[in-house]
């Protein structure tokens, strides 16, 4: 998900009487969400980059402005742009719209300031207002529901880049003030034998899903079992005392000079005393019970071959996920920002919410997949390449936002979003 735009979408099946009001509503709750997310944020905040895999929080918000006006407000020729310069600045990747500001240096944006940006937002707002309280096509109700499920993957990545930037300052700041954890609980790490034989993947056509996750198809599984809840710090901590971090044939090799270059000897956050880690309410001690975040793919397939596993496909992963609900789970409406323990119980736990787990499998397209026609198919077909995919949401995603069949991609040396880990083997 290189800029989280990297998805496409399907028509919106409803777009006059009740379900244009509720698209109006939605659009209206989405982009009030996103300045309630920055509420606590200074104007400097959002200026900086931290690495160019990150963005400044203000091309952020103009970004996801700039997508409403170019992919929705734009299809009338007789639209006059907000400011044409800004068409190319907030770009993000597509080739096909025009050139855009490279993505290194947006943070060296620090005109047009972020007052400039908020008024772009509020005169955006004001002509989608105006579009969706009247009547529209089904096209203009899709590409106004994908860019509200844009908005939301922005979302996200505002929190994850704040917090790879504060994390960079040595005063350690807190994104916002630490929430009461809910109680640490242990919970016995076991493993459950997921579903064999034919199943069918990817989305179901019920509601809003981006291109990559379809079209659904069947696809066999072998015998196997997925662990019931991901890999916690304790855990993790046992691999990381017993030299996993030194022992170069539990990595791949391009992880492993990964680890050499880089001179990773923990998840990114950790202190190195292995008690304390930076999060978005600042430095805190580490819970034992909770879900590792912040660990790439490398070194989750690492781990996995040091506990004698391996990490599940995105198959067996969505067959296991098919029966529960999406949107119960540790997500950004808890207000933790921060992955928590689940507790003990039967049957899969935290499969939504809490850290994307990273799987085994690459992000490819599935059998019979076609980009959509024109710039929106930049979205995801030229992607499929070098990334691995991550399955579940965590506890920066809105909850809204997920369902079963979602599929969210990173390159595998990434590991600044809230990623985690489950186990899997084969029977």
């Amino acid at each position: 998900m290189l800029e989280s735009d990297s998805s496409s979408f399907s028509p919106a099946s409803a777009v006059n009487g009740s379900g244009a009001e509720a698209l109006a509503e939605r659009y209206r709750r989405v982009r009030h969400a996103s300045m309630d997310l920055i509420a606590d944020l200074s104007a400097e905040d959002t200026v900086p980059q931290s690495m160019p895999e990150t963005s400044p929080v203000k091309w952020h918000l103009a970004h996801t402005t700039w997508f409403f006006e170019q992919f929705v407000l734009a299809r009338d020729e007789s639209y006059a742009p907000f400011d044409p310069d800004w068409l190319y600045l907030f770009n993000s990747y597509y080739q096909s719209v025009g050139p855009m500001h490279a993505r290194p240096q947006r943070g060296l944006l620090t005109r047009p300031g972020l007052a400039q940006v908020l008024a772009y937002r509020a005169r955006i707002d004001e002509r989608m207002g105006l579009l969706l309280g009247g009547e529209f096509d089904a096209e203009l109700g899709a590409l106004a529901t994908l860019g509200l499920n844009h908005e939301q993957q922005h979302q996200e990545l505002v929190l994850t880049d704040i917090k790879h930037l504060f994390s960079l300052n040595p005063l350690r700041p807190a994104f916002r003030a630490a929430r009461e954890r809910p109680p640490s609980r242990p919970t016995k790490l076991e493993f459950i034998e997921g579903r064999q034989g034919i199943v069918e993947i990817g989305a179901d056509g019920s509601g809003f899903a981006f291109d990559c996750e379809t079209p659904r198809h069947r696809t066999l599984l072998h015998p196997h079992a997925i662990a019931n809840r991901p890999v916690n710090n304790a855990e993790f901590a046992a691999f990381i005392r017993d030299g996993g971090y030194r022992t170069p044939t539990l990595w791949l090799s391009e992880g492993w000079n990964t680890v050499c270059e880089r001179g990773w000897a923990r998840p990114l956050y950790w202190s190195e005393s292995l008690d304390s880690e930076f999060t978005l309410a600042g430095e805190r001690e580490i819970d034992a019970n909770a879900p590792v975040c912040h660990v790439s793919f490398f070194e989750a397939d690492a781990y996995a071959r040091w506990a004698g596993a391996r990490l599940p496909t995105e198959a067996e992963w969505e067959a296991c996920a098919q029966t529960f609900d999406p949107t119960k789970g540790n997500f950004v409406e808890s207000g933790q920002l921060h992955p928590c323990s689940g507790g003990a119980g039967a049957g899969p736990r935290q499969l939504f919410g809490d850290v994307w787990e990273w799987t085994a499998s690459p992000y490819v397209s599935y059998p019979g997949y076609r980009p959509p026609a024109g710039a929106l198919g930049e979205y995801n077909g030229k992607f499929m390449c070098g990334q691995f995919v991550l399955r579940g949401g965590s506890c920066a995603t809105p909850a809204s936002h997920m369902r079963a069949s979602y599929r969210n991609f990173f390159a595998p040396a990434d590991r600044w979003q809230f990623m985690g880990l489950r186990l899997g083997k084969d029977l």
